[in-house]
């Protein structure tokens, strides 16, 4: 076959992950990847998703059309044959010149003819050019497939991040709920201290002023928390008014250990980096099609069955007609077309092969974020749960001073918005380390595996 053979282009391949401790092959990733949290109704909304979310049926329906248009060209490898029955009935006028003897004929006729013929066409492949269009249209199917992984990942890790992020917004509004309920009671001390003369009403104007920021904090998690949940609806194919998500506030929860492995095993786990090698070879294959245009093409056509001016006797053996046509179809003067085509389609192929390596190095570089990311929001948490534990003693001692009148008021206050800030820092930052985990799985590929 005439056009180039297709060989991977040459990526630099970093010896390891530099954000990781220890190089070391790393197991696969399971396919259902998201059970490696042990979070049931995870696994019910993912299952949910995986099943009605109309993204991946369009990704699904894309491989089936890939897939036929494959078969469309793999078809161009074999015959053509078709028949195609006629009959005419001709009428011709006694006042005409015979076209075998030229003289006036004495009489007019009438003529029936009754055909059946089975045609055969055929282009004889001496170049390949049918056989990279099969290449072609067969790399193109698989891309489909790949992208279907890809879809597929994506609809999976949101669907993850949208649980994790519902979850932390519960923790925050369960932090804002416990919170404005210990502002309404310092309310109701301090106004009852007011009015027994004991502090002054700038005291109540401050306090009344750190409930109501509060309440309007607690009012933006919840809108938040229910503009989520319809964008979490939308993912699992549901509509957002009858799909539902039970509070289940984000706790103390750890992220799964996902190791990354060495850089070379990432090339085989992501579907985007198969599905543009997949364009590549494509592209590749199209390169031989223009090659080919410049050769001769060999075409056969040929034609056999029965005709008969009789119909009770068109299938007799006397009624068998037969011809045979091959021809060659040779390019001499096309004003420069098919090197123009051939150039264009070089170019095409460049393209691919910087898209190709684009991809190779955007995948190393989601990896190294995403250990990044892993690793500083871990250390985030862990200072945080000791800022959170100090802000209580703050506040506790705050509190007690103030009661005692060693203190402003605004001391306590100033303890019980550091004590709610590092709170909700912390459910947020957990939130955080929950999703560069599921970024870590998504970078790595997830559980998908090559169909």
């Amino acid at each position: 076959m005439v056009g180039p053979d297709y060989v991977r282009p040459s990526v630099e391949r970093p010896a390891r992950f530099k954000s990781q401790a220890i190089s070391e092959v790393g197991p696969p990733i399971p396919e259902e990847w998201w059970r490696l949290y042990r979070e049931p109704e995870l696994d019910r909304l993912v299952a949910t998703a995986s099943e009605l979310n109309q993204t991946v049926r369009q990704a699904v329906a894309r491989v089936d059309e890939a897939r036929a248009l494959a078969r469309v060209a793999g078809s161009f490898l074999y015959p053509t044959i078709s028949t195609n029955p006629s009959f005419s009935r001709a009428r011709y006028s006694g006042n005409r010149d015979s076209t075998v003897t030229g003289q006036q004929v004495q009489q007019g006729v009438t003529v029936n003819d009754w055909l059946v013929p089975i045609d055969l066409s055929y282009e004889i492949d001496v170049w390949g050019r049918v056989r990279r269009l099969f290449e072609s249209a067969r790399a193109q199917a698989k891309a489909s497939e790949d992208d279907v992984g890809v879809v597929r990942l994506i609809v999976e890790t949101d669907v993850t991040r949208f649980y994790y992020t519902l979850r932390s917004l519960d923790a925050q509004a369960e932090i804002l709920e416990r919170t404005v309920v210990a502002y309404r009671e310092q309310v109701r001390l301090v106004s009852v201290q007011l009015r027994t003369g004991l502090v002054s009403p700038i005291v109540v104007s401050q306090a009344q002023a750190q409930l109501q920021t509060t309440l309007a904090q607690q009012r933006d998690i919840l809108r938040a928390r229910a503009v989520l949940e319809h964008a979490l609806a939308i993912l699992c194919g549901r509509p957002a008014p009858s799909f539902t998500v039970a509070v289940n506030p984000l706790g103390e929860v750890s992220p799964p250990a996902v190791p990354p492995g060495l850089p070379a095993q990432l090339l085989a786990r992501r579907p985007d980096v198969a599905e543009a090698e997949q364009n590549l070879i494509a592209a590749n294959a199209q390169i031989g099609v223009a090659t080919a245009e410049f050769y001769p093409r060999f075409t056969l056509t040929s034609s056999a069955g029965f005709q008969s001016a009789d119909i009770s006797t068109v299938f007799n053996w006397q009624s068998r007609v037969a011809s045979i046509l091959p021809s060659v179809s040779i390019p001499i003067f096309e004003g420069g077309r098919l090197q123009a085509n051939l150039d264009a389609t070089r170019a095409r192929y460049r393209q691919v092969v910087a898209a190709y390596t684009n991809q190779v190095l955007v995948a190393y570089g989601d990896v190294e974020d995403a250990l990044t990311d892993l690793q500083a929001f871990t250390d985030q948490v862990g200072s945080l749960r000791e800022a959170v534990s100090a802000s209580r003693d703050y506040l506790r001692f705050a509190q007690a001073q103030f009661k005692y009148g060693l203190v402003d008021y605004l001391i306590v206050i100033d303890a019980e918005r550091t004590l709610l800030a590092n709170q909700l820092s912390l459910a947020q930052t957990v939130n955080l380390q929950m999703g560069a985990s599921i970024g870590l799985i998504k970078a790595l590929g997830g559980g998908w595996n090559p169909i």
